[in-house]
């Protein structure tokens, strides 16, 4: 794959108890929703100590981002070794079963996205490397499948894995589960029109 796991460097313990006050907050409720003087407060830091790490929320946002996809990436790199097509099922389970936890609020970088709207915005940027990583192990694991038609399939899987994540937000997560094995399985098995790869 060709993209590069965003760089988050572990820093201080202060560091790392913003970021994570920051996600526990900016995920329950929305990123505009919570000011920085209430994650100052909860994380226990000065403002000074704030500000020394990230100079802008619009930092401790793209933070919250980038760590967000270097933990999928984490995850999708301890996935036991399996096939290609058993791999790319198991993401899709693995949305599932998150989806149907009480702490669910719908997908990270969809949730930031819908408040960040310019496309050249850092923050946008930073979900956009993170789709492109996704994009890419998607047609990765269908190369290796022998997939017919990987880049157009692999784009099938990210609008799949888009709605699954609205939907597990907005009705039963156990319903949605036997429709989204029955529609992976279903676009992994179709030849698509007989083009190779994009």
């Amino acid at each position: 794959m060709n993209s590069e796991a965003p760089a988050t460097p572990r820093k201080s313990a202060a560091w790392s108890r913003i970021l994570e006050t920051a996600t526990r907050l900016f995920y329950a409720e929305g990123v505009h929703t919570v000011g920085i003087d209430r994650i100052i407060a909860e994380a226990g830091v000065a403002k000074a100590t704030f500000y020394h790490h990230f100079p802008s929320k619009d930092d401790l946002v793209r933070a919250y981002i980038v760590e967000q996809s270097r933990r999928q990436r984490e995850i999708a790199e301890r996935t036991p070794a399996a096939g290609p097509r058993e791999t790319l099922l198991a993401a899709f389970d693995r949305l599932c079963r998150f989806g149907a936890e009480p702490t669910y609020r719908g997908c990270p970088f969809i949730n930031a996205a819908a408040e960040y709207p310019d496309p050249v915005h850092p923050v946008r940027q930073a979900i956009g490397d993170h789709r492109n990583w996704c994009r890419e192990l998607f047609h990765d694991l269908l190369v290796a499948d022998g997939h017919p038609d990987p880049g157009r399939t692999a784009e099938i899987l990210v609008l799949l894995k888009d709605g699954l994540a609205v939907g597990l937000d907005l009705d039963d997560p156990e319903s949605l589960r036997y429709a989204v094995v029955e529609a992976a399985t279903r676009v992994l098995d179709a030849a698509g029109p007989g083009t190779a790869d994009r």
